[in-house]
């Protein structure tokens, strides 16, 4: 992303929200950080400035209404910003408005990440998709990949179009096992079908052997990226997941089996008659499976 496809909309947005949220002397003090990061700013401003935004802004939910978040998506197709508080929408304000006019904002954002606790980081990443010269971020980003900490792991992967902006298919496919294998879900994860790939269904396939060979459940998702490609050994492991002891998983490959162009599959699937109505009738679907 380059400065040129800053998203007006979305940060209309922003600017919208905390006008409704932050009291007088909160949005004056917002709008003269604006005005002070508004040339080039050096480190230390863009420093004091944002992590003074919760004790200036307060720390309150964002709380969004239906209505924010459907105007969220208008602007910026899988943008969710449900889990955001005013000061994640503050210092996010900030960061967009400084990652448009500072050439150098990739250093910046880096310089950043390196001082900031976990609620920072949080944001910082959080806020990935609303930065001109998102493309610059990708090595930091790397970083957040390899975060130990769920909650920044998930700040990138989870209501975050920037990965499927940005990620090629090597970082993206490791972003969803690393997801499995934390325990984070896939289903927030947007982009999910469209960037399912060959590769990822082998590796989805082998992670679930390991799983079984070690006597661990196997996560339920893992086949939702797998069906397009279930073909040759790919239908052995789904037709062991249509006979699991575990009534999701059944459900979930019997999907993967759905979405699969191999005439084995359907075959596979004409032993769960009642699974397979269920797709058929739209009674079954990963979004119901998810909401069960």
């Amino acid at each position: 992303m380059s400065a040129s496809d800053f998203n007006e909309d979305a940060i209309n947005l922003l600017q919208g929200w905390l006008r409704g949220r932050l009291d007088a002397p909160q949005r004056d003090w917002l709008n003269s950080q604006l005005d002070a990061l508004a040339p080039e700013p050096t480190d230390a401003a863009l420093h004091i400035a944002f992590g003074m935004v919760p004790r200036k802004c307060g720390k309150a939910d964002l709380a969004l209404s239906d209505a924010d978040r459907a105007a969220a998506q208008r602007a910026l197709p899988g943008w969710d910003a449900r889990a955001w508080s005013v000061a994640d929408c503050a210092r996010i304000l900030l960061l967009s408005h400084v990652s448009r006019n500072a050439p150098n904002f990739a250093r910046l954002f880096r310089s950043l990440c390196a001082t900031a606790d976990v609620v920072e980081l949080t944001a910082l990443y959080r806020g990935l998709p609303l930065y001109a010269r998102g493309e610059a971020l990708l090595d930091q980003v790397g970083e957040g990949l390899r975060s130990n900490m769920r909650v920044v792991f998930e700040a990138i992967i989870h209501h975050n179009p920037y990965p499927d902006r940005h990620f090629d298919e090597h970082r993206w496919n490791h972003m969803v096992l690393k997801a499995l294998f934390v325990g984070s879900a896939l289903a927030p994860i947007q982009g999910l079908d469209g960037r399912a790939n060959a590769e990822l269904a082998r590796m989805l396939c082998d992670f679930a052997q390991e799983r079984r060979a070690a006597g661990r459940p196997v996560p339920f998702e893992i086949w939702r990226c797998v069906g397009p490609f279930a073909k040759g050994p790919i239908l052995d492991a789904l037709a062991r997941g249509l006979t699991s002891a575990d009534a999701t998983e059944q459900r979930a490959a019997a999907l993967a089996l759905a979405a699969s162009p191999d005439p084995g599959a359907a075959l596979l699937l004409d032993t769960k008659p009642a699974l397979r109505e269920g797709i058929s009738r739209g009674q079954l679907s990963w979004a119901t499976l998810h909401a069960a």
